[in-house]
C-alpha cells in the first residue's frame, strides 16, 4: 500500500474519487458537491487555514488502486471544555474494509499531529464549523442531509479498533409535517399570547440585513458561551444569510420580539440535497437551472432545522411553545413540506434534546465524533454536559 501526499489538482481529484468509488453502492448515499469539498481545503476560502493548517492524503493499493483517504488538521481556535491537551482533528475518512489500511492512514494523521504539538485527534470532524462534515455515520444509513457526513456501517469497527472512543454522540431528530402538535405548545401558546408584548414574523428576503442583525443579537446571547466564547458580528450574520438566500424560503424561518427586541428564533432550510441527489456532484450553469426549475415547482418535500433558541432571560417560560406554534401555522397550511429533519444536537445538550423530543420528534440517525488519546494511559472523559 502506498501512502501520497495530496499536493496537485490531479490528487485533489483523486481523493474526491475515493469517497465516490467506496460509497456509490451504499444505499441512501448521496454525492456531496465536488466544490463543497475542495473548498474546505481551499486557503482563499476556507478561513479556518488563518488559525491552522492540513493535510491529505490517498491510500493506492499494489495495483494502483484508489482504497482510503484521509485529511488531518491543527486549528488553535477547535478546543472543548475541559480539555486536558491540544487536539487536532482528522476527517473525511473513507477506507475499504480493511483494519491494515485504516491503521496506516490513522498512524500517518497521528505522527502528523504530534509534531505539531497534539495530545489527541477527534474525528471525523471538519476543518471549520461544526455544521457540515462532521461525526462518523453510525446509526440511520439513509440519505443525508446536505453537508452531512454519509459512510458505510463498517466504517465505524474500522476507528473503533484502532481505539477511537465515543466522544460523543450527534442525535438527529425528524417528524412529519403534518403531525399534531402536542396539546401543551397550545396552552403555553395561548399563556405567552395574553402578553401583547410578545409577537413573531417570519422572515422577508428584502429585509435580509435588519434580520442578520436580530440574528446575531440573539445568537451572540443563546450560543456564543457554547462556541468557545465567539460572538457573531452583524456582517457575519449578513454574509451568512446571503449564502442562504437562493435556497430560502421566508416562510420556514421565524423570530420572536418582546416589545420589538428579537428574544428567540427558529430558522429551517429546505433540504438541498434533494436537489442535489440529481447533479452527480457538479453545480454548473445546467444544474443550477434545474435548480430553479425544481424550486419553482416545489418539488422538495423536506426541510431542515438549522437552528433553534431563546435567549436566556426568557427561557422556560414557554415562549419556544409560541415560536412553534406560529411557525405551524403557516408552515403546516401552506407549505408544499412532508418530512422534517432537525440538524444534529450533541448527546451533551440535554435542553436542546427536550425541545426536540417535546415535538413528538425521534431520532432519525446518530453520527459519532470520536477522539484518540495519544497518551493511552491518561483518563479518558467524554465531552461535558452543558448547563
Amino acid at each position: 500500500m502506498d501512502l501520497i501526499i495530496v499536493d496537485n489538482e490531479t490528487k485533489a481529484r483523486q481523493f474526491l474519487d475515493v469517497h465516490v468509488q467506496l460509497n456509490k453502492d451504499v444505499p441512501g448515499w448521496i454525492r456531496p458537491l465536488d466544490k463543497d469539498i475542495n473548498t474546505v481545503f481551499d486557503p482563499k476560502l476556507n478561513k479556518a487555514f488563518r488559525f491552522g493548517e492540513c493535510i491529505r492524503w490517498i491510500l493506492i493499493d499494489s495495483n494502483g488502486q484508489l482504497i482510503g483517504r484521509l485529511a488531518a488538521f491543527v486549528n488553535k481556535k477547535y478546543r472543548s471544555k475541559g480539555d486536558t491537551c491540544k487536539v487536532g482533528g482528522v476527517g473525511f475518512f473513507d477506507c475499504i474494509n480493511d483494519q491494515a489500511a485504516a491503521n496506516l492512514l490513522f498512524d500517518t494523521a497521528k505522527k502528523w499531529l504530534e509534531e505539531r504539538g497534539m495530545g489527541a485527534m477527534d474525528g471525523p470532524i471538519n476543518f471549520g464549523e461544526r455544521n457540515n462534515w462532521w461525526g462518523l455515520l453510525t446509526e440511520g444509513f439513509h440519505e443525508p442531509l446536505y453537508g452531512m457526513s454519509f459512510n458505510p456501517p463498517y466504517y465505524k469497527q474500522l476507528m473503533e479498533n484502532y481505539g477511537f472512543k465515543v466522544f460523543f454522540n450527534q442525535i438527529c431528530y425528524g417528524m412529519k409535517v403534518h403531525d399534531e402538535l402536542r396539546a401543551k405548545f397550545f396552552s403555553r401558546h395561548a399563556a405567552v399570547e395574553k402578553d401583547p408584548g410578545f409577537r413573531s414574523e417570519h422572515i422577508r428576503k428584502g429585509e435580509l440585513q435588519r434580520y442578520a442583525r436580530e440574528f446575531s443579537l440573539v445568537y451572540n446571547k443563546a450560543w456564543a458561551k457554547h462556541a468557545g466564547g465567539k460572538d457573531m458580528s452583524e456582517q457575519q450574520a449578513y454574509g451568512l444569510f446571503k449564502q442562504m438566500k437562493p435556497l430560502l424560503d421566508e416562510r420556514l424561518c421565524w423570530f420572536i420580539y418582546y416589545n420589538d427586541e428579537p428574544i428567540g428564533i427558529w430558522l429551517n432550510l429546505p433540504d438541498l440535497n434533494q436537489y442535489l441527489k440529481k447533479f452527480n456532484g457538479k453545480f454548473g450553469l445546467w444544474q443550477k437551472l434545474q435548480f430553479l426549475w425544481m424550486k419553482i415547482r416545489g418539488t422538495n418535500k423536506k426541510f431542515v432545522g438549522i437552528i433553534f433558541g431563546i435567549v436566556p432571560e426568557f427561557q422556560a417560560m414557554g415562549v419556544d411553545a409560541y415560536l412553534i406554534v406560529e411557525g405551524a401555522k403557516i408552515i403546516q397550511h401552506h407549505t408544499p413540506y412532508v418530512d422534517y429533519e432537525m440538524q444534529w444536537v450533541g448527546d451533551f445538550n440535554p435542553k436542546m434534546i427536550n425541545v426536540a423530543e417535546s415535538l413528538g420528534a425521534t431520532p432519525t440517525r446518530t453520527l459519532t465524533t470520536y477522539r484518540y488519546l495519544f497518551d493511552r494511559n491518561a483518563p479518558f472523559e467524554r465531552h461535558p454536559i452543558l448547563t
